[in-house]
């Protein structure tokens, strides 16, 4: 019962949500090869690219916890689907950008466009999947963030290639055909999904009864996160380390998603050939992370899977400082890549075991919300002016290192702090 459920579970739902994952991530990271043309056309500096990069994650973290209550309130299938839509929407219209101050604003609105999406998705997943299962599924799902990029590099700079066509650049051709099928996708979300298992008539009425039981039973288990308020959760040791630790794989991802076609045509590449070397550490990412997975989940650990990613993410940002040619720029950003994406499986599973089942909306949404804030927003400037006051864009990845050292320190001191608080009170009186 249980094997064939979760098989059926599995199939329905995580495919088509990595299809739609995968063209959210497109359309984020497309700015860093639309930039390889649009930085010169437009007239922006590294320091103004960065901050456009970044308002990206302002907005973002403005939205995202709003946007997961909305969710849960008004239901995954139509919820997804509006945000789809709309970042789809967005996406082609930054073609329509002439100078920094607009691209600034369409930054801003695609933030807050997609804001929910990923821990909606996580949410989402969690309505459906017993917590042995979640490791592996969510490092399958969240595979759609280096696949994006594998995919995405010669595909965007193919799409670059259609300059001239019609009297648009490469660059909004690239924002136009990356945008289009995100809107189909949004639409097809409100006959793909459904709710909650509850409402699934896709399954036999035992296989719904015992989802339903299993997830239920699961539920009434005690968490170290308990039933508190949104600013109780604010305040609440384990949710704002997890927001921390977060924060180091994700300004590591998100760094490199934006500079990384930079850094590599700055060795003398072709746009073309940038495309096609930047897709390779992203390759290697993706099949690392799911196996990483699946061994946390044979393993049934967390915390050291998400800790040993970290220090290989920051080892990985260290040594691109002593790399001299391209090779060794690769070797060192593959290190970086593939610790930023193995950690997501397990942390995402540590974290929704964590936090209750009142607390697991605005929980997801805050720990990736401020995660992207720092991660994204605040590390993705610091990269841009450093290496407009250096010329180097290793140096300004150094403080991205420090804080992955940081945030594998803080995963493993308060996984022991739990582990002795659980002890302490299964001592009796």
């Amino acid at each position: 019962m249980e094997a064939t459920t979760m098989r059926r579970v599995i199939l329905r739902l995580v495919p088509f949500l990595m299809v739609c994952y995968f063209f959210a991530l497109l359309d984020r990271v497309n700015v860093g090869f639309a930039a390889l043309q649009m930085n010169q056309d437009l007239g922006l500096t590294p320091a103004m690219f960065g901050f456009a990069a970044s308002l990206f994650f302002v907005s973002y973290f403005l939205v995202e916890v709003p946007s997961n209550l909305a969710l849960q309130k008004v239901g995954a299938r139509r919820w997804i689907a509006r945000i789809m839509i709309t970042w789809g929407c967005v996406t082609m219209g930054m073609a329509l950008v002439t100078g920094p101050h607009s691209l600034y604003v369409m930054r801003f609105g695609l933030g807050a466009a997609e804001a929910g999406f990923f821990p909606g998705a996580i949410l989402y997943l969690t309505y459906w999947l017993p917590s042995r299962y979640r490791a592996r599924v969510l490092a399958t799902f969240t595979v759609s963030i280096p696949l994006a990029t594998f995919l995405g590099s010669p595909l965007s700079v193919t799409l670059l290639e259609l300059d001239g066509i019609l009297g648009l650049r490469g660059w909004q051709w690239l924002f136009v055909l990356e945008g289009l099928p995100t809107v189909l996708l949004g639409i097809a979300c409100l006959f793909v999904l459904t709710d909650r298992p509850k409402d699934a008539t896709w399954l036999a009425p035992d296989q719904r009864a015992w989802l339903v039981s299993r997830l239920a039973e699961e539920a009434a288990g005690k968490t170290p996160v308990g039933h508190i308020s949104l600013w109780g959760l604010m305040r609440n040791r384990y949710f704002l380390t997890m927001a921390l630790v977060c924060a180091g794989a994700s300004a590591t991802g998100s760094t490199l998603s934006v500079w990384q076609p930079q850094i590599i045509k700055s060795f003398g590449l072709t746009n073309l050939q940038t495309g096609f070397v930047n897709a390779v550490p992203y390759g290697i990412a993706t099949v690392l992370m799911i196996l990483w997975g699946r061994h946390s989940d044979r393993r049934a650990e967390r915390t050291w899977h998400t800790a040993i990613p970290l220090l290989l993410a920051g080892l990985g940002l260290a040594v691109l400082n002593l790399a001299g040619g391209i090779t060794m720029t690769i070797v060192a950003v593959s290190f970086a890549l593939v610790g930023a994406y193995a950690f997501k499986g397990p942390f995402w599973a540590l974290s929704s075991g964590w936090l209750s089942a009142g607390t697991l909306a605005a929980g997801l949404a805050g720990i990736n919300a401020i995660a992207n804030l720092i991660g994204g927003g605040l590390m993705v400037n610091v990269v841009g002016l450093v290496k407009t006051a250096t010329g180097s864009f290793a140096l300004g990845l150094l403080p991205v290192a420090l804080l992955d050292l940081a945030a594998a320190v803080s995963v493993v001191m308060i996984s022991r702090s739990h582990a002795r608080s659980v002890r302490a009170q299964a001592v009796p009186a």
